[in-house]
């Protein structure tokens, strides 16, 4: 799972990279070699260009992405104990996963963009308080792994939506996000293909609703409905991205691995 998360990760950096030079953007070597190993955003133009106002970020910002990062490394450390002590189960696997990203996601990637930004770099953590959405669209959109969106916005969703328009170019961009977990997720574990994609599709099928006439009619787009409609769609199908093959022919053996070191 991790080396095809990885080299699904440097493979995104490259791409993205190369699509920056043609357009004129001028970095030093330096910035060159720090968005491609030691940034985990997808946002190349913005990390790249030095002209950019940075505005440096607060000490409450440090102290929240620090506490992110140990109370998440905190829930990580007894998922693995338990799992050490023989206590295996899905309720034990899937807590471990909610402390990897937790750890990961909202707090080490948070620590690394205000690093880059007390530097000057335009990094934008690529976590945007997702819980505060108020609909499914800004949750996928505009809050949750914004370096991943980037990439399928940049890579699927424009390419597409010029030639057949932007219905199939959402669900389009669902579909290979979809694809591409159930590579990193379904492949490793041995089973369950085809769930991970599943569940993006109806991510999308979701949003298209959220826009039509009866979305619009039944004020799911927006305030308190929209945020209900997003967590309800978001992660009550959750079990299909992560299945519970994933759970115990991965998680539950890196948990355990973690927890004997």
């Amino acid at each position: 799972m991790w080396a095809l998360s990885i080299a699904i990760f440097f493979g995104c950096k490259w791409e993205t990279w190369t699509r920056a030079r043609p357009e004129g953007i001028c970095a030093s070597f330096e910035r060159n070699l720090a968005y491609l190993l030691l940034w985990p955003g997808m946002d190349a133009r913005a990390f790249l260009t030095a002209e950019n106002t940075v505005t440096p970020p607060r000490i409450q910002d440090w102290f929240v992405a620090s506490a992110k990062t140990a109370f998440g490394g905190c829930i990580v450390w007894l998922a693995a104990h338990e799992t050490a002590q023989g206590h295996a189960d899905l309720a034990v696997g899937w807590i471990g996963m909610i402390g990897l990203v937790l750890t990961l996601h909202f707090g080490l990637f948070h620590l690394i963009a205000l690093v880059w930004q007390a530097a000057g770099v335009a990094a934008r953590p690529i976590m945007n308080a997702p819980l505060c959405s108020t609909s499914l669209s800004e949750f996928w959109g505009k809050r949750w792994n914004l370096g991943f969106r980037q990439l399928t916005h940049g890579l699927v969703f424009q390419p597409v939506r010029k030639h057949l328009g932007p219905t199939v170019a959402a669900l389009a961009s669902f579909l290979v996000s979809g694809l591409i977990h159930d590579f990193v997720i379904s492949l490793p574990a041995g089973g369950g293909y085809g769930l991970p994609t599943g569940y993006f599709l109806l991510q999308g099928i979701g949003v298209l609703i959220e826009r039509s006439k009866v979305g619009a009619h039944l004020g799911i787009g927006r305030g308190f409905r929209g945020s209900l409609f997003a967590l309800l769609c978001a992660a009550a199908p959750a079990f299909w991205l992560f299945h519970a093959i994933f759970v115990r022919n991965v998680m539950l053996p890196f948990l355990a691995w973690i927890g004997s070191l």
